[in-house]
């Protein structure tokens, strides 16, 4: 039983040496206080942004840009659906699922604090004419889970990049 224990001791002391530590309440934290999100309020990366921010962060969501310390814009979402793979009569056997995202954020005067950034997910998906509703909405939950990671990476890249001083001049 003291060997497990120190086994147990000794397991994560070398966890904690090494720098780990669970993805959890730091990782939502943004270096800004307030921030606006050039969106609709309709769109699905806004929505699911809000909600991560709000939950996991200490950022404030305002809606007037003027007076956010950062504003997020997103430059291009691009979300194609291609055929993977055929089967021998020349039938879909596979599609690939492909989302494309392009963002910046720019501060109050609309100088550059974080440049354009590109996230870039795909998914597999297999085919099947008997099953065809099963596997629309197969793909319905698959695009819903590449939103979800698509905002996931988005919060996570905020948090870790150090803003630029948009007052210092470039070399």
């Amino acid at each position: 039983m003291p060997l497990r224990v120190l086994l147990a001791l000794c397991f994560t002391a070398l966890l904690t040496g090494c720098g780990f530590h669970l993805r959890g309440n730091d990782s939502g934290n943004l270096p800004y206080k307030t921030m606006h999100i050039a969106l609709p309020e309709t769109a699905d990366v806004r929505i699911w942004m809000e909600r991560y921010i709000k939950a996991t962060g200490q950022t404030e969501i305002v809606d007037d840009a003027k007076l956010a310390e950062a504003t997020f814009q997103q430059m291009g979402d691009t979300r194609q659906k291609s055929i993977l793979s055929v089967n021998a009569k020349g039938r879909v056997r596979e599609y690939r699922l492909h989302l494309n995202y392009l963002f910046r954020v720019v501060n109050a005067k609309g100088q550059e604090i974080v440049p354009v950034s590109e996230i870039s997910l795909t998914r597999d998906i297999s085919f099947n004419d008997n099953n065809v509703l099963a596997k629309d909405l197969e793909e319905g939950l698959l695009w819903r889970d590449m939103n979800n990671e698509l905002v996931n990476q988005i919060v996570r890249r905020l948090s870790i990049i150090k803003p630029l001083d948009p007052n210092r001049e470039q070399d």
